[in-house]
């Protein structure tokens, strides 16, 4: 069984991913393939600076995030282009981890942030768990761990789904808004389910 963990910007994925990793499961962050795929010697950064230029590689050969980020969020079709690139690999990437791990745990995380927003997953996906919280925590979460300034925050949030969007389409919720001292609880209790449903 896969469960696609998803939500917005700041919202507590990262954090719920820990737990169910520590719980048995097998997570797979997109996140974090995306991050190799653009470090210096990262597959995906020839196409990138093919198609972007050199201003897109920072000065130790990974990818300039700061400067994608201002870019691609002003620009749509600079933003697609780059998931034109990015979004097969990581698709392949995720694909031969799960071949990898699937017999050593009893069910999957993918920890995927656009979930919603792509739709490419949701074939491979049989339970999809958003962690959500107001979008205002997001913000002032986002500006403390990332020292973006807020218009740069409130882009990123402008170019992902809503949040009544990603829980149009939850099959299970966490609700990680202000200090959730249960939050821990409520993912073991899940993980439970999902141990459950995965023996079917």
């Amino acid at each position: 069984m896969i469960v696609g963990l998803t939500g917005g910007i700041g919202s507590g994925k990262s954090f719920a991913a820990d737990c169910f990793a520590r719980l048995g499961a097998g997570v797979i962050d997109t996140d974090l393939i995306a991050h190799a795929l653009t470090r210096p010697d990262g597959a995906a950064m020839p196409a990138i600076v093919a198609a972007f230029g050199d201003w897109a590689r920072a000065a130790d050969g990974a990818l300039d995030r700061a400067a994608m980020r201002a870019r691609v969020f002003e620009r749509p079709a600079e933003r697609a282009r780059l998931e034109a690139i990015l979004h097969p690999m990581i698709g392949a990437e995720v694909e031969r981890a799960a071949a990898a791990i699937a017999d050593r745990h009893p069910y999957l995380v993918f920890v995927i942030p656009l979930l919603v927003e792509g739709g490419r997953w949701r074939d491979r996906i049989d339970r999809i768990l958003v962690v959500d919280c107001p979008e205002d925590e997001q913000l002032s979460r986002v500006i403390a761990r990332n020292g973006l300034a807020e218009a740069q925050v409130r882009a990123i949030l402008a170019a992902q789904a809503t949040r009544a969007a990603r829980l149009a389409v939850a099959d299970d919720v966490l609700d990680n808004a202000g200090p959730n001292p249960a939050l821990e609880h409520e993912i073991a209790t899940l993980h439970q389910r999902y141990l459950k449903l995965a023996r079917g």
